[in-house]
């Protein structure tokens, strides 16, 4: 049993609300006490019979404190890199032009069913610790590059055995085998679609939390979407979706009929989706980086303004961007979508910890995960600031990272 103290906190942004001069009582994974530094009680029964005995006493300087932060959509598991075709769309090149020469997703397909599992491997761990080391806890992976059964089910099991190692994060597997059609397919569409769904049984076996499928022009229809979902679903995953990245083909509609736990992307949205999110309370993911990129930003602050559960998500792929630093996210969110540093940074914890179905994480609470970050700062205003804002200490499930 290890009881940790961490006190001297100078602002403490909890999820819930803001303390000033708090303090936090750690006993082994969760949060035992939270609260102002002078309530803190002589003893927790089941926990510290005298607070004087507690195993290890952290004076925290002062610093900003929060929970750990929660990236709710990557692509992690990849080889090789894409930046000439990144250089040659800056230039003016078009998707199609480019998928055409043989770039884009099946480009990194081609690498990563080249690459042997060990090299694979020692990419994803590098992402995965670069998340954790920068104040992401809980990372949200998504498979999707070998699009063979396979290999597909061998990205899962290498998330879960991953997650398990020193100086990772938590990670929540979305088993995306509908990412793009393989070439192996070509013409045979449907009968991927049916591949796939059949598949969905075995990623629940092998460790997925979740299905995805990205609904949207070039890549899969809705009928084929809800074919992908409704298997995933019937088997205990998780159905979430991209959606409107690219247009508007009834992806939205589609996530509330299934109760989807999320729409990711939502690029290209009429307020007609706004108000089918909000009515069926299906939550959005943006991700600001490759809005961006991509130049349409999805109506954030409408969606707030309508109810919708906003979460955060990086969007880190090989072929649009590689950021690991949801601290950085969160200053985007608050430049590119007007949202406020708190919308912000509750949308990169708790909208996070939602989205994923994990209410045991994303706010400072007694029972939750002590998954906590100490920010070189002392206010969460620097978040908007600093454009990745650097954490000073890491605990995950109340034991320091670094």
């Amino acid at each position: 049993m290890t009881v940790r103290l961490l006190t001297n906190i100078g602002r403490l942004w909890t999820g819930n609300e803001v303390l000033s001069n708090a303090a936090i009582l750690v006993h082994n994974d969760r949060i035992a006490w939270v609260g102002r530094a002078p309530d803190l009680p002589q003893s927790v029964p089941g926990v510290v019979d005298d607070i004087v005995d507690v195993d290890h006493v952290e004076n925290l300087g002062g610093a900003l404190v929060t929970p750990g932060l929660i990236d709710a959509h990557t692509h992690p598991v990849y080889a090789g890199n894409r930046y000439a075709e990144l250089a040659i769309r800056t230039g003016g090149s078009s998707a199609a032009s480019i998928t055409a020469a043989g770039g884009g997703v099946g480009s990194t397909v081609t690498v990563t069913r080249g690459t042997d599992p060990w090299t694979l491997c020692n990419g994803v761990r590098e992402r995965l610790r670069s998340w954790l080391l920068s104040g992401t806890t809980t990372v949200e992976a998504k498979t999707g590059y070998h699009l063979t059964r396979d290999g597909e089910l061998a990205d899962v099991r290498l998330l879960r055995e991953l997650e398990k190692e020193p100086m990772m994060p938590r990670v929540h597997v979305t088993f995306l085998a509908a990412h793009t059609v393989p070439p192996e397919y070509f013409g045979r569409q449907r009968e991927y679609v049916e591949a796939v769904g059949a598949w969905c049984a075995d990623a629940a076996a092998a460790g997925a939390d979740s299905v995805d499928v990205y609904c949207d022009e070039g890549h899969f229809t809705t009928e084929e979407s809800r074919w992908v979902l409704a298997s995933g679903r019937n088997v205990g995953l998780l159905p979430r979706i991209h959606a409107g990245l690219y247009s508007r083909r009834g992806a939205v509609q589609l996530a509330a009929e299934l109760g989807c736990a999320s729409a990711d992307g939502l690029h290209h949205m009429s307020d007609e989706d706004i108000a089918i999110m909000s009515r069926y309370g299906v939550p959005a993911v943006v991700c600001p980086a490759t809005a961006l990129q991509r130049g349409h930003l999805p109506p954030v602050r409408q969606m707030i303004k309508h109810g919708v559960q906003i979460a955060l998500g990086s969007d880190h792929n090989p072929g649009f961007c590689g950021i690991t630093s949801m601290s950085l996210v969160i200053a985007m969110a608050v430049s590119a979508f007007g949202m406020s540093v708190n919308d912000a940074l509750r949308a990169a914890t708790l909208g996070g910890a939602t989205v994923l179905g994990a209410p045991d994480r994303g706010v400072l609470a007694p029972g939750r995960l002590a998954d906590i970050v100490q920010w070189d700062a002392d206010h969460e205003g620097a978040f908007a600031w600093s454009f990745g804002l650097k954490p000073r200490r890491v605990w995950r499930g109340g034991t320091p990272v670094q």
